[in-house]
């Protein structure tokens, strides 16, 4: 999809990183279209071979508020909440890593679209929180990634409460990586980037297999194992890492 026939978001490649950013200001409520469009880029950029990161962000002054209410409505909800489980499932299995930037509150939807990625990066004054409950409905997706992300006793908190967390209490119990200073948190994602950009593309895909396979318990360790030696050695990058070290030298990476 081109960047002309995107109306709800951006988005930009350099240097192996995706940067996709909804532009939905000021709070980048998710409607039904904009689910659409973020299918659209992501099934384009998952046969971009070069990323090493797929960064999801944000305009305006919240990451978002979550998925539109208007579209809950008995009408329209059997047609949203099949997509936007297919938005995040294609958030989750996005084959190169992912980092959310998360600038504002990370509510509903937004804080599903936020945990479905590797890695979290939030300013201190962010807020995360699956409220639904409150408008007497659920949460499916969340209902998945908190329990495994944070342990049932503080899912259930989010989940059957609805109460939010801060930033720095959710990079406390597991739920985001870091939390930091407004100031400081694009400066912490480029420190992110520059790790993954330094890193084989190659490498960076099977590494995240192995972690989604290894999360859901040891029964996968022989497809851990079968990807290792199928996979990664079949690629000129784990060649070139092995042979660099031994050689003492810096690793010149093929991506491949």
């Amino acid at each position: 999809m081109s960047d002309s026939t995107l109306q709800f978001l951006d988005w930009q490649t350099d240097e192996g990183v995706g940067r996709l950013t909804l532009k939905k200001p000021p709070l980048n409520v998710v409607n039904i279209a904009m689910m659409r469009e973020m299918l659209s880029v992501m099934d384009a950029a998952s046969h971009d071979s070069s990323l090493r990161v797929l960064v999801v962000q944000a305009e305006g002054k919240m990451f978002s508020a979550g998925v539109d209410v208007a579209d809950h409505t008995a009408d329209k909800v059997s047609e949203m909440i099949p997509l936007f489980d297919q938005v995040c499932a294609a958030l989750a299995n996005f084959p190169a890593p992912t980092l959310a930037v998360v600038h504002g509150h990370a509510l509903g939807g937004g804080c599903e679209i936020a945990m479905c990625c590797d890695l979290i990066v939030a300013a201190e004054e962010a807020k995360f929180g699956q409220p639904e409950i409150k408008l007497a409905t659920v949460a499916p997706f969340a209902s998945v990634l908190l329990p495994e992300s944070v342990g049932y006793r503080r899912a259930a908190e989010m989940l059957l409460l609805g109460e939010n967390v801060s930033a720095v209490e959710a990079a406390r119990i597991g739920l985001i990586n870091r939390a930091v200073p407004a100031a400081e948190l694009d400066q912490t994602a480029d420190q992110y980037l520059a790790k993954l950009r330094a890193l084989s593309a190659a490498a960076l895909r099977i590494a995240k297999k192995t972690a989604r396979l290894g999360l859901q318990g040891w029964a996968n360790l022989p497809a851990i194992e079968k990807l290792y030696l199928d996979d990664l050695m079949s690629t000129a990058d784990a060649n070139e890492g092995v042979s660099s070290f031994i050689e003492k030298r810096a690793p010149v990476w093929k991506h491949q």
